[in-house]
C-alpha cells in the first residue's frame, strides 16, 4: 500500500478521494490523476461512491515521478492478489482494494495507516493529517498558494492560507532571503 500513503503525502488526496480512485481516473504514461468521486459509508449502509466534497474537488493532477513509479508496481501487485484469490477476486475498479478486490472501507485505511505508523515508531496522527502534510511541504517549496489550492480541491484560496498560515513565516523568511541575495 505505499502507493495509497504517497497518494496521501504527496497529493493530500482526502481519504475517501484516494479510496474512491478507480484505474481509469490514473494515465500512468502521461503522469495524471483524475479526482473524480469519493468513497465513503453511509450510515446503516455500506460503501458508497460520491461525488466529490465540493465542485473543485473534481481536479485533475500531475503526479511525481516517484508516485507514478510505486503506482505501477501496486498495479503489478494487485494483479497477483487477483492472480491468488482466483474464483474469490471481485474485481472492482478501484485502485486500493481488499485482497479479494472489493473496495478499501475508510475504517479498515484507518487502521492499516495506525498500524503503519506504530511499526515506524511515529506518532499517531489522523490519515487526514498525510493532507495538512502535503500542504505544508509544497508551501515550504514555494509551491505558489494557487497551486496548492488547485491540487487540494480547496473551494477558496483563503481556506489554503488560512488553513497553512503556519507555514507562511517559513515561506516569508525564505522570499526575504531570495530578494537580500538578490539586492
Amino acid at each position: 500500500m505505499a502507493a495509497r500513503w504517497l497518494i496521501g503525502l504527496a497529493l493530500g488526496l482526502r481519504q475517501g478521494e484516494a479510496l474512491g480512485l478507480w484505474w481509469d481516473d490514473i494515465d500512468l504514461d502521461t503522469g495524471l490523476l483524475r479526482v473524480r468521486r469519493s468513497l465513503q459509508r453511509q450510515h446503516g449502509g455500506g460503501l458508497v461512491f460520491t461525488e466529490p466534497k465540493t465542485h473543485r474537488s473534481k481536479r485533475t493532477i500531475p503526479l511525481p515521478a516517484p508516485l507514478v513509479k510505486a503506482l505501477r508496481q501496486h498495479l503489478v501487485g494487485q494483479e497477483k492478489e487477483r492472480i491468488t484469490a482466483g474464483s474469490l477476486w471481485q474485481g472492482s475498479s478501484c485502485v486500493f482494494t481488499t485482497l479479494i478486490g472489493t473496495p478499501t472501507d475508510p475504517r479498515n485505511d484507518f487502521r492499516q495507516f495506525k498500524k503503519l505508523l506504530a511499526s515506524a515508531d511515529l506518532p499517531s496522527v489522523r490519515v487526514h493529517d498525510l493532507r495538512h502534510t502535503a500542504a505544508s511541504l509544497l508551501l515550504a517549496q514555494n509551491v505558489p498558494a494557487r497551486v496548492v489550492m488547485e491540487i487540494l480541491g480547496h473551494s477558496q484560496i483563503a481556506l489554503t492560507m488560512n488553513t497553512y498560515s503556519h507555514v507562511a513565516p517559513e515561506v516569508s523568511r525564505e522570499a526575504a532571503d531570495r530578494i537580500g541575495r538578490m539586492l
